[in-house]
């Protein structure tokens, strides 16, 4: 191969938005992919029935489209084919008992709605999403910009100067509350409680979490703005859209190129050598969309500094993530006015079901009610299934890594801690029963079921590792400017042209492809 300004190991989101920046700005560019096939987190299979197009993964790109690098690729990107698809009610919450609640993208609705299920908690969450929009400059700035930045100190600076030094100090530390505290000390009501708590899950995070309450709000704040959107026919388009803008620009995408070292010449990263043995050499970087352990483990070996190494050895993965996918003769009856159309709809006991949850899957065991969060996509996107037919996205946020018990005591843990298939399959009979007691005559429409282990999501990425999608925990020590080290700055390593980015980096999880824009723009 030629020597292009920029090797990009790996090829999620934060990865193909790197490339297509780098490529808008004349860079060349190439991205190699040691998998089959392009996008990380982002899959399109038919894994139940023909005719059945399940997102395998992540589905819902809400963070994509509010993004900057949706602000900056988007019209390019639908040039190749990419289109959303969107419902007026993105998230909803049904309860064992039936109570239920559906939020819409028209506040005053929500306002109303929340009201309706308790005085005056649709105030309060007029007050809570419309706090999020009045420090959108700061919130934002800092989620989503360069922390060892120039306009980062000058945005904190003229925040200090607006609020004064103290009022700025108790806004940050009101940003610090967990969600438990957020919720109890706002909100009357148990289903609107619910209605929330799951969402922590979202961003690696437990209820108990600092940081937890405000990135609860943030995310209100955007499902109302922006709803749930899933990609027309499946994540698999937006990948094609990224590879056909990336190759318009004079970029390479490379599939089945497993990177097995990074090149270092002089202490600089000058290179990779694939697997096969082939070497490419890179002018200008090397950028690796990876985890902590893979970039100072495999990739660099003995040639990582030795602080990294200690400190990728004290780095924490989250909990794991458990999905199972149906494919249904019929589109699910549920038990609740308008949970038909809710792009993700969680099922939870309330506020205490995640915290007990999620608590039991940090210990090791399988939650005896765990939290499910319910996809759609058919209501969204009809040609994701035959007509009148119907699928179902299910993700278990709460999933043990390594398995030490049942907290039910009902299914036997392996004596080696390690997923198999019998016990992913009776865990998947638990879920199923939550599922079936709010859907009408739910066993009888199942046409197929597909069930995914944490065991099975990192077989089929090695960046998830024991099924945590998150790249690592997303506590606030693991977060902003102390991620993934406490001695980081921004995505630069501890050798010369060598960078890192991804979910395991600033701004962390989810599909805004964060870490790829900011890399991009300082490149």
């Amino acid at each position: 191969m030629n020597a292009p300004d920029h090797i990009i190991v790996g090829s999620g989101i934060n990865a193909l938005v790197c490339a297509a920046m780098l490529g808008g700005k004349g860079a060349d560019v190439l991205v190699l992919e040691r998998n089959d096939r392009i996008g990380g987190c982002m899959r399109t299979e038919e894994i139940t029935a023909p005719g059945f197009i399940h997102d395998v993964m992540a589905t819902t790109f809400v963070l994509f489209i509010t993004s900057p690098a949706f602000a900056a690729l988007g019209a390019d990107l639908a040039r190749h084919g990419l289109e959303f698809c969107h419902t007026g009610t993105p998230t909803g919450v049904l309860r064992p008992d039936g109570s239920h609640a559906v939020l819409s993208t028209d506040r005053a609705a929500n306002v109303a709605a929340l009201n309706a299920i308790a005085a005056g908690d649709g105030d309060r969450h007029g007050d809570d999403v419309g706090g999020i929009e009045r420090n959108a400059g700061l919130l934002f700035g800092l989620l989503g910009g360069s922390l060892w930045s120039y306009p980062t100190a000058k945005l904190l600076a003229g925040d200090a100067w607006r609020r004064g030094p103290r009022g700025l100090a108790a806004f940050l530390g009101e940003a610090l509350v967990p969600a438990r505290g957020w919720l109890e000390s706002t909100y009357q009501s148990e289903t609107v409680r619910a209605l929330w708590a799951p969402w922590v899950l979202h961003a690696g995070l437990g209820p108990e979490d600092a940081f937890s309450g405000q990135i609860a709000k943030v995310i209100a704040f955007a499902l109302e703005a922006a709803g749930a959107p899933i990609v027309k026919g499946g994540a698999k388009n937006l990948l094609s859209a990224f590879e056909a803008l990336i190759t318009e620009r004079g970029g390479v995408v490379s599939t089945e190129a497993d990177v097995a070292s990074i090149i270092l010449t002089g202490g600089r990263a000058t290179g990779v050598r694939l697997a096969s043995g082939e070497t490419v050499n890179a002018k200008k970087s090397v950028i690796c969309s990876v985890t902590p352990t893979q970039l100072y483990g495999r990739l660099l070996g003995s040639e990582a500094p030795k602080d990294d190494v200690e400190a990728g050895r004290k780095y924490r993965y989250g909990k794991g993530n458990f999905q199972i996918h149906y494919a249904l003769d019929k589109p699910p009856a549920w038990r609740g006015e308008g949970l038909d159309k809710v792009a993700l709809l969680h099922l939870t006991p309330g506020l205490d079901g995640v915290s007990k949850a999620c608590n039991e899957a940090a210990r090791g065991m399988l939650p005896e009610v765990p939290t499910i969060c319910v996809g759609q996509p058919h209501a969204l996107d009809p040609s994701r299934c035959p007509p009148g037919k119907a699928i179902l996205w299910l993700q278990l946020p709460e999933a043990p890594r390594h398995i030490r018990g049942d907290a039910a005591g009902k299914l036997q843990a392996p004596g080696d801690g390690q997923w198999t298939e019998a016990l992913r399959e009776a865990y998947a009979d638990r879920a199923e029963e939550i599922l079936a007691s709010h859907i009408d005559g739910f066993k009888d429409s199942v046409i197929a079921r597909r069930a995914y282990s944490p065991a099975d999501l990192e077989a089929m990425n090695i960046n998830l590792v024991g099924g945590d999608p998150y790249g690592g925990s997303s506590t606030i020590d693991q977060s902003f400017l102390w991620r993934p080290f406490k001695t980081s700055r921004n995505h630069q390593t501890g050798i010369k042209n060598l960078y890192h980015i991804g979910a395991s980096t600033h701004p962390g999880a989810g599909l805004g492809g964060g870490s790829g824009f900011l890399l991009a723009g300082r490149l």
